[in-house]
């Protein structure tokens, strides 16, 4: 993906692609039309770990890590889910404090889970409370820079989908991170949510990739099984309805997602907007696909949406 310039595609320099908004949600639907593993994995590296460090890192950050991130040379991960706070990040439990003995760093103490790339990241994005002030503040952890037993990213085994994508949990025992790697001017939930929505966005386009992949198979095996005197299933205007309900949902939903991709361009599209079609399109591609596959046995290719 990195030599074909799809990680961080909508970031300006630093070897990305600095493409617009559309395009990169574009890239990101083609990508789920082969697996929503990959579309995460890339999802992650780009709209979480990328834009973190682009957006809010100081400029030593962005050289050191940036190029490297968008050539796929080292990988990178967003540690913000806790074990005991999914939904409410606010009230995480990560906290950072001076380090005792090393000057000029901060010890990092605490457990993320469900972070999709951790047991392959070679950096790690963790946004911990400082014990100084309680304000949420993001740290890059280098994963080579650690001590041994300081820091462990043990992969989830056997997950129900996904499983292209690799996740796992951050676990932290006074890992120690030198100050200029936290983010410089940003605290609280402002960094992580900034993030959380251009990911939200590439979700809704790549949502709209799954179920026109899902439609093309479900519309060739329609074609292809014979019932009722020989004749193919799309013969009938029930099947007829119902592929053509699911092109329809993918044709709005694309269109959805492209429309507000176009106001994220011009510095017009609001966070409500983004939840909406994200919401509305996996609502969508999950419907359109479990409708194909209920009448069929295990295995069916539909099966993996």
């Amino acid at each position: 993906m990195g030599e074909l310039g799809l990680l961080g595609a909508s970031i300006e320099g630093y070897g990305c692609a600095g493409a617009s908004t559309v395009a990169s949600g574009l890239i990101t639907k083609e990508v789920e039309r082969v697996d929503s593993g990959y579309r995460s994995g890339m999802s992650v590296q780009s709209s979480l770990a990328m834009t973190a460090i682009y957006e809010f890192g100081s400029q030593e950050l962005k050289d050191r890590f940036l190029p490297g991130l968008a050539k796929g040379k080292i990988a990178g991960c967003f540690g913000l889910t806790e074990p005991n706070h999914g939904s409410d990040p606010g009230s995480m439990e990560t906290v950072a404090r001076e380090h005792p003995t090393k000057k000029g760093y901060y010890s990092l103490s605490g457990t993320k889970t469900w972070i999709t790339n951790s047991p392959i990241s070679d950096i790690l994005i963790v946004w911990a409370k400082l014990e100084s002030t309680g304000k949420i503040r993001g740290f890059v952890v280098e994963r080579d820079q650690c001590p041994p037993g300081t820091l462990e990213t043990p992969a989830i085994k056997n997950k129900t989908a996904l499983r292209a994508s690799i996740t796992g949990m951050i676990q932290m025992d006074d890992c120690p991170v030198p100050k200029e790697n936290m983010f410089p001017d940003v605290e609280g939930l402002t960094g992580p949510f900034t993030c959380l929505n251009s990911a939200r966005l590439g979700i809704a386009f790549g949502a709209m990739g799954a179920l026109e992949d899902c439609l093309s198979r479900a519309r060739t095996y329609a074609l292809e099984r014979k019932q009722f005197k020989g004749n193919p299933l799309a013969k009938y205007q029930l099947i007829q309805k119902k592929l053509a309900d699911a092109a329809t949902d993918a044709a709005y939903g694309t269109l959805a997602a492209t429309q507000v991709a176009r106001l994220k361009d011009e510095g017009k599209s609001t966070p409500e907007m983004i939840s909406m079609i994200k919401r509305q399109n996996c609502d969508r591609a999950l419907a359109n696909s479990r409708m194909y596959v209920v009448p069929h046995p295990f295995p069916f290719p539909v099966e993996m949406y």
